[in-house]
């Protein structure tokens, strides 16, 4: 089964330096992908040209005449750039011609074209981001939202533990992932109301046998892997995913001065090579690029603007990974099956502008999605 995926090459910090590299490379491992390249046509012919893939028979272009800036506003990327690279990318999913899309551009305007262009699927409200942690059981945590909803309600939080369960359930082979409900401490008496009121609905669907709910977790549960999923609103996800960024590389800064001290512990380090090789594996965050946008109809995943090409491979990755375990349909499934019947509302940029608002005012647009920035 060939699986068609469209690459916004325009997005990101490098644009087709990158993006178009990374579509050439995975596609030479992997047999069963077809490459839409989606952007400025000589832009992108010039670095095909540089990889000798300008006639490769699964890459083609799809022209954009406009490319959404890093720093563009919503609304501009929105009502302004309809024949962007983000949106015509984007339509490619929407008209059947790809199975997923993969974005390095503007988080806030990528949430909010993707809303508007695909809609939301039966039973969520809102999208949330959804990207991996390593942790020390050496597989990873996804965690979400990570910065899409930074204000929620119990219903909202309550809907991403579904998506979140239906994704890694698909992805991971699990048919009952455990999800766990981030709060400032384990017991039941802990936490504001939203977090006790949303424990209460994830208590009641465990009772039901719809989710394996473990229940309240800490931050340091995150990276001790104690649950598969942590569910948590996007303002508090986002600064747990800049703090763990942060962790990252003091703890890598602070190794290699402490190896750097004297000949000793520079002896020390070529003896601990090996070791310290695998540690870097594991931190590596190129390792966990691409976050998933859940709840549309529509597989849509967000990779960091810095992204190298290694990274961005990761990114094309997990839309591959999705697509080929349908997850999309998992999703919507179990929604379909779990949530109240859907009110029919009507979606149009000026809602979809005003719904997202929060977002583009709270979040750096080029947010990085993985716990620390590419070296």
């Amino acid at each position: 089964m060939t699986i068609k995926i469209s690459i916004d090459c325009m997005g990101g910090d490098f644009g087709p330096t990158v993006t178009v590299a990374a579509a050439v490379a995975f596609s030479v491992r992997e047999p069963d992908v077809e490459f839409l390249l989606v952007g400025n046509e000589s832009a992108i012919q010039t670095e095909l040209k540089k990889h000798q893939a300008l006639n490769h028979p699964r890459l083609r272009i799809v022209s954009a005449t406009e490319v959404v800036a890093m720093d563009d506003p919503v609304e501009i990327a929105l009502r302004r750039k309809k024949d962007s690279s983000m949106r015509v990318a984007l339509n490619q999913v929407k008209e059947g011609q790809a199975q997923a899309c993969v974005s390095a551009g503007n988080t806030g305007a990528l949430m909010a074209v993707s809303r508007y262009v695909l809609k939301t699927m039966h039973g969520v409200d809102r999208p949330a981001i959804c990207s991996l942690l390593p942790n020390q059981k050496g597989r990873p945590t996804y965690m979400l939202d990570l910065g899409a909803n930074v204000d929620c309600e119990p219903n909202h939080l309550h809907q991403f533990a579904l998506m979140g369960s239906a994704l890694v359930a698909a992805l991971e082979g699990k048919a009952k992932p455990t999800v766990g409900l981030l709060n400032v401490g384990e017991e039941d008496i802990k936490g504001n109301d939203i977090v006790k009121k949303t424990a209460q609905l994830l208590r009641a669907d465990h009772a039901r046998g719809v989710l394996n709910f473990y229940g309240n977790v800490e931050g340091n549960d995150i990276f001790k892997g104690t649950t598969d999923i942590v569910v948590c609103d996007g303002f508090v996800g986002n600064i747990t995913l800049k703090a763990a960024e942060g962790m990252g590389r003091f703890v890598k800064s602070t190794l290699t001065e402490a190896f750097r001290t004297s000949w000793w512990t520079i002896v020390g380090a070529i003896f601990a090579r090996r070791a310290l090789k695998s540690i870097s594996a594991t931190m590596n965050p190129s390792n966990y690029n691409g976050g998933s946008l859940l709840g549309l109809r529509g597989l849509v995943f967000k990779s960091h603007g810095s992204a190298d090409r290694y990274a961005y491979e990761w990114a094309i990755q997990r839309a591959f990974d999705a697509a080929k375990n349908g997850v999309l349909t998992r999703i919507a499934a179990s929604m379909a099956e779990l949530m109240p019947a859907p009110t029919e509302i009507k979606v149009d940029e000026a809602s979809v502008t005003a719904d997202i608002t929060s977002l583009d005012q709270t979040i750096d647009p080029s947010m990085e999605l993985t716990t620390q920035k590419t070296a």
